[in-house]
């Protein structure tokens, strides 16, 4: 029997799956987070079945919604983060309620269709501001699409509130209840405490792979850790600083976790493999962070080299932070109003406003030309199509088409299975105990769009059946379908300007936030006694530059995964952001560099002048709107 022959490496990539198609079949992987998963069956679930029991089943609803929306947002992280996370949505959320509502019962249909695309501009270009934002401007269509299409014979105002109480619950779930296996310490910090200690295991297992081809991504994954660690400990407070000792050490360990970062950078930087030893201290530094203990003795490098000696003192420096257990710094830069207001309405935000507003409208006006010629029978929700075209137009989910085949098969895949329990479950106990199971796979389901659709889906289908409208399986289909579609034709409709804004927009900061950050680097060089206050300055800026390259990285790395009518208007992005990544690498190797001896070697004058030019010829050869990066070293 003759063997088949082996496939050469152009045949493999030539069976590969397109990027679209490869985006919507990948799914996140990870420990199933088993207090979320309590949260979740202790949300909507008993809201709706305490509102069943004192009559007042259709404000059930509405807050079992807005738990169920509070649970999509839910994420791990500190419990400080989730009270932005969660509370900044549910407020846009009954502010579109409210609007909703009375345009609904106050306005016609296309008075009340030009009303909520305008709310669609806003909240498409408040959306590119951030995450937290994006999650605002999500709640906000979501339930102005509620408010004016699912009819409650409550008030506008008693809605609202309704459903701040929903999603307040699950919240307070949130703040209340301690995470499983976090006995170390106060467990007000569970969140905080095992950010902070995964930056120092991402230090170490950045040291490990210095000199190797895992070096890039060891970087990339401290950058992570330490966006996280800024985040969870930077959150919303009572008092400007931090209030008690727990938190204080906490800000401390992170503080010192800087320095050990800009050291591990220079020495994958150089490219040379550094003893084993070297990683021993962050470890154990980690552990002492995450069992909220001294640190011991820790392990000292050898001093050979200037990044060595800086990792050395790095652990020194340490050791006393930790003993000490004061303040330190978190080294964020705020965003004034006029950064946020740039961000919305500059390129990026009017370009993704647009869209969402066109998606929004037309769902809304198509939904109601559907409600009106009674297209839907006996049914007088038309929230469903809108509703579906707000989570098909985010950019958060994943590349358009991927968004749409993964949103279409679990309507499909959720209704179905709705309709089956639906047919033998009593009700409503049945359905109220469907709503609770639901809701505790929500934080399951969220590791794939398809996944976290059909359970929604199912949730939302068995509530509006509590509240009273008939079995709607078949019309949730057909009407997912149709959202599919408008998206389809928006998402591909030819836009005023450039197309590709928001990689452009994303790739601008992080061009701007290299420059600053190698200008402070330069300016050093010339002023060596520049004091202690330039290096904090200096973290601050290394931490921004090393954010917006990694928010460029992931607009670049969605918009390459569209279809190719949409992929081309990035194209050569990755390149320039690749290039930035080296630039900002670099220049954190001649911050250490200058730290040690006060200039900096040839090599490094050598591959930033290199570094500076292939931007410069990214930039024109691209088109793209950046910084002019000084070219003389």
């Amino acid at each position: 029997m003759t063997r088949p022959a082996a496939r050469t490496g152009s045949e493999t990539r030539h069976l590969a799956l397109p990027p679209w198609l490869a985006h919507a079949l990948r799914a996140q992987r990870g420990p199933i987070p088993w207090s979320a998963v309590v949260r979740g069956a202790l949300a909507a679930g008993p809201l709706l079945l305490a509102a069943v029991l004192v009559g007042r089943t259709s404000l059930g609803v509405v807050a079992a919604i807005a738990a169920m929306l509070a649970g999509i947002n839910d994420r791990p992280g500190s419990r400080r983060a989730s009270v932005k996370r969660l509370g900044v949505p549910a407020l846009a959320g009954a502010c579109g309620l409210l609007v909703g509502t009375y345009a609904g019962a106050h306005v016609g249909a296309v008075v009340l269709t030009l009303l909520l695309t305008g709310v669609g501009l806003l909240a498409g270009g408040v959306s590119v501001i951030g995450p937290v934002a994006s999650g605002a401007g999500t709640q906000l269509l979501v339930a102005s699409a509620i408010g004016a299409g699912m009819p409650v014979p409550e008030a506008g105002w008693l809605r609202a509130l309704a459903f701040l109480a929903g999603a307040g619950w699950l919240l307070a779930l949130r703040l209340l209840l301690p995470t499983p296996g976090a006995t170390a310490g106060d467990f007000r910090f569970d969140g905080e405490r095992a950010a902070v200690a995964a930056v120092y295991e991402a230090v170490a297992d950045l040291l490990e792979a210095a000199g190797s081809k895992d070096g890039i991504a060891r970087r990339a994954a401290l950058t992570a850790a330490l966006d996280h660690a800024q985040d969870a400990l930077a959150g919303p407070r009572l008092r400007r600083y931090a209030s008690s000792a727990a938190e204080r050490r906490l800000h401390a360990q992170y503080a010192a976790a800087l320095p050990l970062a800009e050291a591990a950078t220079a020495l994958a930087w150089a490219g040379e493999a550094v003893p084993g030893r070297a990683s021993e201290g962050p470890r154990r530094l980690a552990a002492a962070v995450r069992e909220n203990t001294h640190t011991g003795p820790l392990p000292a490098p050898h001093r050979s080299a200037p990044a060595l000696r800086a990792l050395d003192d790095a652990l020194l420096h340490a050791a006393d932070a930790f003993d000490q257990g004061k303040g330190g710094d978190l080294h964020t830069r705020r965003r004034t109003a006029k950064d946020l207001f740039r961000l919305a309405f500059g390129a990026g935000g009017r370009e993704y406003g647009l869209r969402v507003a066109l998606c929004f409208g037309a769902g809304a006006a198509v939904a109601q030309a559907l409600h009106h010629a009674r297209w839907y029978g006996q049914h007088t929700h038309w929230y469903w199509l809108p509703a579906t075209a707000v989570f098909l137009v985010k950019p958060d989910l994943g590349p358009l088409v991927s968004r749409v085949l993964c949103r279409a098969a679990g309507t499909v895949l959720g209704a179905l299975v709705f309709a089956g329990f639906a047919a033998v479950l009593p009700r409503p106990e049945g359905l109220i105990a469907l709503v609770a199971v639901s809701g505790a796979l929500i934080p399951v389901a969220t590791r794939h769009f398809a996944a976290q659709t059909a359970v929604v889906t199912v949730l939302v289908l068995a509530l509006v059946m509590v509240g009273g409208e008939p079995q709607a399986s078949a019309s949730r289909i057909g009407e997912t379908l149709l959202a599919c579609a408008i998206v389809l034709i928006v998402g591909h409709l030819p836009m005023p300007g450039q197309r590709g804004g928001t990689v452009r927009a994303r790739l601008a900061a992080a061009g701007s936030a290299a420059d600053a950050y190698l200008a402070h680097v330069l300016r050093e060089a010339r002023d060596p006694m520049a004091g202690p206050d330039s290096r904090a300055t200096r973290w601050t800026l290394r931490r921004e530059a090393y954010r917006t390259l990694a928010e460029a990285e992931t607009a670049i790395t969605l918009a390459a995964a569209e279809l190719p009518a949409l992929a081309r208007h990035s194209e050569g992005a990755d390149e320039v952001v690749a290039v930035l990544e080296q630039l900002v690498d670099t220049t954190t190797a001649c911050a250490v560099q200058l730290d040690d001896s006060g200039r900096l070697s040839a090599r490094q004058r050598e591959q930033l002048t290199e570094l500076l030019r292939q931007f410069e010829k990214g930039r024109e050869r691209t088109g793209l709107r950046l910084p002019e990066l000084p070219l003389a070293v």
